[in-house]
């Protein structure tokens, strides 16, 4: 296996957070908006056909940020609207996403037994 495919994850991926902590710094954005932006992003430029490329160049570099779930989002929609027609758009948004959510849940859940939260 060649080594370059972690240089370019790493390049990529870190680019990506780069952008994020750009808009963060000059845009005076909060981490939640800067999250949106970055989902957005994600959906359009999987909806424009160039975030499957980006992911077959640099692996977990594109797959695992932020914009990898408004990837998901858009491809799943597509593929069940294509399948299922009108109906599909809402159905494949929930069964690409609903394992990361639901796991989303239940770690926060656990660590909330673990740390104590404030809130």
């Amino acid at each position: 296996m060649s080594w370059t495919i972690f240089i370019w994850a790493f390049l990529v991926g870190g680019a990506i957070c780069a952008v994020g902590q750009l808009i963060m710094d000059i845009g005076k954005l909060p981490p939640g908006n800067v999250m949106v932006i970055l989902v957005v992003a994600g959906a359009i430029l999987d909806g424009l056909g160039w975030y499957d490329p980006l992911v077959r160049f640099a692996g977990a570099g594109a797959s695992v940020p932020i914009t990898s779930f408004g990837n998901a989002l858009v491809h799943g929609a597509l593929a069940e609207a294509s399948r299922h027609g009108w109906i599909g758009l809402i159905t494949g948004i929930f069964e690409v996403t609903s394992a990361g959510v639901s796991a989303a849940i239940i770690f926060a859940f656990l660590a909330s037994l673990v740390a104590r939260p404030k809130g």
